[in-house]
């Protein structure tokens, strides 16, 4: 079964994923890292050379490539803006079970200032506009699952390991 992980920058796809991924003897991709090992920079890079449009394009490509590599199985920690797209957000649900990592927007500033790789990310203000209240909906929408990100990573990872136990047991 393949895992998406959706949410806003910050709330811990990449670090829950890398952890739920060890737990579950899966393989892990992180969308954004997939994107700076094939094109060669960063997310920032990216926006700033091409723009937002290209970047949304090769992320859109970066899913289903990933998707297609973990057919088999794994979990995918996806970027921040992957539910901007209907198409993304139906691939998802389609190709394997998607959680919504969910924490207030106190928690994340907070987080954000202190992580030392911001500067791989453009800045939010740059980001096409599109409120966090709508992207909150979108992320609700995609989501088979939301779960609070505002507790221990592990904790997280108990938690849909339980979901998808469960969920595979249902299963003929």
């Amino acid at each position: 079964m393949t895992i998406f992980l959706v949410g806003p920058r910050a709330c811990g796809k990449s670090t829950i994923g890398e952890l739920l991924a060890r737990r579950l003897g899966l393989p892990f991709e992180d969308i954004d890292a997939y994107l700076r090992r094939s094109l060669g920079m960063t997310v920032a890079q990216m926006v700033a050379t091409a723009g937002w449009e290209y970047f949304r394009n090769c992320e859109n490509d970066a899913l289903r490539e990933t998707a297609e590599l973990l057919a088999d199985g794994g979990v995918i920690a996806t970027g921040g803006g992957m539910v901007l797209r209907a198409e993304n957000r139906t691939f998802m649900r389609a190709a394997g079970r998607v959680f919504f990592l969910f924490a207030p927007a106190e928690l994340l500033a907070a987080r954000l200032a202190a992580d030392p790789q911001s500067d791989l990310r453009p800045p939010l203000a740059d980001e096409a506009a599109t409120d966090s209240s709508a992207r909150e909906t979108l992320y609700r929408e995609a989501a088979h699952h939301t779960l609070d990100a505002v507790c221990q990573p592990e904790k997280i990872c108990r938690k849909i390991s339980s979901i998808i136990s469960n969920y595979n047991k249902l299963q003929p």
